[in-house]
């Protein structure tokens, strides 16, 4: 079971986080619901609600968003439907309307989003929706507001005559308009209205001329307001009509009344899950101003705050567009207490009150400003002692006050206990206040409550640093600019920086010289060497920093530096290959032009066809028998060979095509016209052949070995026939 103390909440100024999340409600029972939000007892019930208020807030990012909520309060008819004999007003029944037409609609979409919302569609199922509440009212009731025409026959009836009278009291009284100012009995005015009659706005000298009854006079009595004799009578019956319409209207009340009587619980329900989802939308609105998330919640009573926002301070600076520096802080049963040291004004108090506050506001079920890695757990008592708290009313200093607390403290801390101690031991005798409040301390550490305590005590620096359980902590303070860091690092205790805040402030040198003298060399020499050690501490994690990102640095680099190796070392490899390719074939085009050297020479065609035969078998002797997979390895090879030449051939015949070009601009000699006889050969080819024969500029090439069929424009002439 739960329990959170009202001077917890006080201390750590959670009615003001309430207040803020009041100002995203929409009605006025949903803000008196969150000012009246408590630290929920049970764990189901505020697991529920965490869940609840972070599927709202999921609902701002998506497409399925929740329809709205707002409601006007029915309290006074919740009320009037318990008295016997008592009816709505039409008023009542339009906001019983609204609030039924708006619960069924949420129904409705939760059913109909259950996937993405289950919580709410589980909390939705315990309210079952009432569609003929909504067909009986709007049967009596128009979008207007106002009573239908034919809510009963009798109401239509009277409102048919109704709507006859006026339209004859209209005719007689612009007759009589007509007929008064003819003969020049009106005020310029001419008619006005008084009663919600028309009247005639009769010159008081005239009155006498026209009959009828007197209503009023003007403020200087130059004007006498008379309603004509001849609308008198039908005002009269339009009046009677009237009386019968409210009669009937009020019959008609009391009759959806006594239907409605029944319902009233239900209506009480929609009224209470409206203003649930009212409370649910101000917490999910005010997690989304400060960028709040729903953490781990774990059973293993660990704390881990990464990057946590004190909510007030966040949106305060938010405001003022200044920057909020967030805390890093760790509980677990094997470091449950932590002393943090250092200078004031240095953070201490806003670390110490940015826990309780977080803790206090997860567990009365509100989504919490840190990094979504962090994890929490949930303690059965939170204590705190912060501030000064002196009593006037009481008659309590500020320690009897303290002492009052921590006689509270010793009587509630277990290992289901958060306590929360800022300036831990102040406000008595610096020597016996700190030794009675180590002695404290060693009392919750043996009870193995969780806490977290400021202090500038040095026996209490040191009582951390000898228990196993417990450990110390420090805001950084730079030493060069006497500037807090706000920021709190663990495993090493803080000095306050007395002297040195001091000299900050303009306090005399000479001055501060005076009271080191003034106390033990000892206690100085001690706060000193804190100071130091904690600015070593900064130097090495600066210089560790910059160590990790020279080495992040240097291992990008070196990753580059392989891969490139590994790129240029494939381009080497294909290279070669190439190289070697085209060599293969160049040594192979030689040996085959050297034959065909020969055979123009000597023209044996055995010995040709023998020599290749020998080049075949040779080259066919030089490849290696290789397994299928082999093949296909090798296969792929020859094609990205035959690639990469294709790529070099065709850079090649780009230039040549470039060459040409410029070639053709120029004035290009007459082509000599070609015979039958001639030795001709192709265009880039060094084989000659004679024209066997010419017909439709294709000219047919002997070879010896061979003939083809050429285009006639392809062809030079090497020799012309004689």
């Amino acid at each position: 079971m739960i329990s959170i103390h009202k001077n917890t909440l006080l201390d750590l100024e959670f009615f003001t986080v309430l207040q803020q999340v009041a100002d995203y409600c929409i009605c006025s029972l949903g803000k008196e619901a969150v000012l009246h939000i408590q630290p929920i007892k049970h764990k189901e019930i505020l697991y529920k609600e965490l869940l609840q208020t972070n599927e709202f807030l999921a609902s701002y990012q998506n497409n399925n968003r929740i329809p709205n909520h707002g409601f006007d309060p029915i309290i006074k008819e919740l009320k009037l439907l318990g008295i016997e004999n008592s009816f709505l007003e039409v008023e009542g029944l339009r906001k019983i309307l609204s609030i039924v037409q708006t619960t069924n609609t949420l129904l409705t979409s939760f059913d109909k989003f259950k996937d993405y919302y289950p919580n709410l569609y589980t909390e939705a199922n315990k309210v079952s929706p009432s569609p003929e509440i909504v067909k009986a009212i709007e049967a009596l009731i128009d979008r207007f507001g106002e009573i239908k025409d034919n809510a009963t026959p009798e109401l239509f009836e009277i409102r048919q005559q109704i709507n006859v009278v006026r339209g004859k009291i209209n005719q007689s009284f612009s007759s009589a308009l007509n007929s008064c100012s003819a003969q020049d009995l009106l005020d310029d005015i001419k008619e006005t209205v008084v009663d919600k009659k028309r009247v005639l706005a009769v010159k008081a000298m005239h009155r006498k001329k026209v009959k009828g009854a007197i209503l009023g006079t003007s403020k200087t009595g130059s004007i006498v307001f008379i309603e004509p004799q001849q609308t008198l009578q039908y005002s009269r019956e339009l009046a009677n009509l009237e009386y019968e319409e409210e009669q009937e209207i009020i019959r008609i009340l009391k009759t959806i009344t006594n239907f409605l009587r029944p319902y009233s619980g239900i209506l009480e329900s929609y009224q209470q899950y409206l203003i649930q989802m009212d409370v649910l939308n101000a917490k999910a609105k005010y997690a989304q101003s400060m960028n709040a998330i729903l953490p781990e919640i774990n059973s293993d009573k660990k704390l881990y705050l990464r990057d946590a926002y004190h909510p007030l301070l966040y949106l305060t600076n938010l405001k003022k567009k200044e920057t909020t520096f967030p805390q890093t802080i760790e509980l677990n049963p094997d470091h449950r207490i932590i002393v943090i040291s250092g200078p004031n004004a240095g953070g201490k108090s806003i670390t110490l009150k940015t826990v309780g506050l977080l803790q206090v506001m997860l567990q009365s079920g509100l989504l919490v400003p840190l990094h979504e890695r962090s994890s929490m757990c949930l303690f059965d008592r939170v204590l705190s002692d912060i501030g000064d708290n002196q009593s006037i009313e009481n008659h309590l200093s500020t320690y009897s006050y303290r002492l009052k607390q921590m006689n509270y403290f010793l009587r509630k801390c277990d290992s289901d206990t958060l306590f929360l101690i800022d300036e831990f031991g102040t406000g008595s005798d610096p020597e016996l206040g700190g030794a009675l409040a180590e002695t404290f301390l060693e009392v919750f550490y043996e009870r193995e409550a969780f806490g977290i305590i400021t202090t500038h005590y040095a026996n209490l620096k040191l009582l951390a640093n000898e228990l196993p359980n417990m450990q110390n902590a420090n805001m950084l303070f730079n030493q060069n600019s006497l500037q807090p860091m706000y920021k709190l690092v663990t495993g090493q205790a803080g000095s306050s920086f007395t002297f040195e805040v001091a000299q900050k402030n303009g306090i005399p040198f000479n001055l501060i010289n005076k009271a080191k003298k003034k106390i033990e060399r000892g206690k100085v020499r001690f706060d000193a060497t804190i100071a130091k050690l904690q600015k070593e501490r900064a130097k090495l994690e600066k210089t560790e920093r910059s160590l990790k990102q020279n080495e992040i640095k240097k291992q990008s680099e070196a990753e580059k530096l392989e891969e490139i190796n590994i790129r240029v070392q494939k381009k080497l490899e294909s290279y070669q290959e190439l190289y070697d390719n085209n060599q293969k074939l160049i040594y192979l085009g030689q040996k085959v032009n050297d034959l065909a050297e020969n055979y123009l020479n000597n023209k044996q065609k055995r010995t040709l066809l023998n020599e290749l035969f020998k080049l075949v078998q040779i080259e066919n002797s030089k490849r290696k028998q290789l397994s299928k997979s082999q093949q296909k390895t090798e296969k792929a090879k020859e094609q990205e060979i035959k690639k990469e030449v294709e790529k070099k051939v065709e850079v090649i015949r780009q230039k040549k095509k470039a060459a040409k070009k410029a070639a053709t601009e120029q004035p290009v000699k007459p082509k000599p016209i070609l015979k039958v006889g001639d030795r001709v050969r192709l265009e880039d080819s060094r084989a000659v052949g004679s024209i066997d024969k010419i017909e439709k500029n294709k000219a047919i090439v002997n070879y010896g070995m061979f003939t083809t069929s050429v285009s006639v424009e392809q062809l030079e002439l090497v020799e012309a026939a004689k």
